[in-house]
């Protein structure tokens, strides 16, 4: 019986987020109320309540299963060792399935990403220090098989690859990429430019060294 209380209660947890993405997507984040989110699910408003704290929670409820899928591509298609540049591409192209697979959210998760609410501030913290921790491991791993050479801040270096990547989800909201095979060739090239780059940036003071390294570890705990 827990088994099937534990299928119910996720069967649960993904209509109501289902729904969320469908009325953010079609009448805003501000318009949509838990309300209506409850009746499009097809629940009581209290049920929601019982997964879900706020609107904006449901939302970073979505993007956390963005980062799951997305490393869970990873793991499935991709040896730990195999070359950095190919783990980079089916990490940012599975990131690019999920978001896209609903046009009118990918937009809103755009704009989120670019201007976050205070309200879930710490939960989206959180899902940000998980996701450096990952694509961290990836450059790491790269750096020890001599892959990437010379010395690099791991958080900028992420911030860095990361940039190619919404570069290429704004080339297709704005029509310029036409299918997902044109996104990942022009994606391939970026990356491969940016990882031949990314280790020949010494020549750090002392202050951007404490600076980035100040950054960097506030990033993997959370904090604000």
């Amino acid at each position: 019986m827990s088994g099937i209380r534990a299928a119910k209660k996720r069967a649960t947890r993904q209509a109501i987020i289902a729904a969320a993405v469908r009325l953010f997507a079609e009448q805003g984040f501000e318009k949509t109320s838990i309300e209506k989110i409850a009746r499009a699910a097809g629940i009581g408003k209290g049920t929601i309540y019982g997964y879900f704290r706020a609107k904006e929670e449901i939302f970073l409820a979505f993007c956390e299963d963005e980062i799951d899928y997305a490393f869970a591509v990873l793991a499935e298609k991709n040896d730990p060792e195999a070359p950095v540049l190919e783990q980079l591409l089916t990490l940012f192209t599975s990131q690019f399935r999920f978001v896209t697979s609903n046009q009118e959210f990918g937009r809103l998760l755009m704009r989120e990403m670019a201007f976050p609410r205070t309200a879930g501030r710490a939960q989206s913290q959180e899902l940000n220090s998980r996701y450096v921790r990952g694509v961290g491991e990836i450059l790491e791993r790269a750096r020890r098989r001599g892959e990437i050479g010379g010395r690099f801040d791991t958080l900028t270096a992420i911030g860095h690859l990361y940039a190619q990547y919404l570069l290429m989800l704004s080339s297709w909201y704005s029509g310029y990429l036409q299918n997902e095979a044109e996104m990942a060739a022009v994606l391939r090239v970026l990356l491969r430019q940016a990882l031949a780059g990314i280790g020949s940036a010494g020549g750090l003071s002392g202050d951007e060294s404490t600076l980035l390294h100040y950054l960097h570890q506030r990033t993997l705990s959370g904090e604000s």
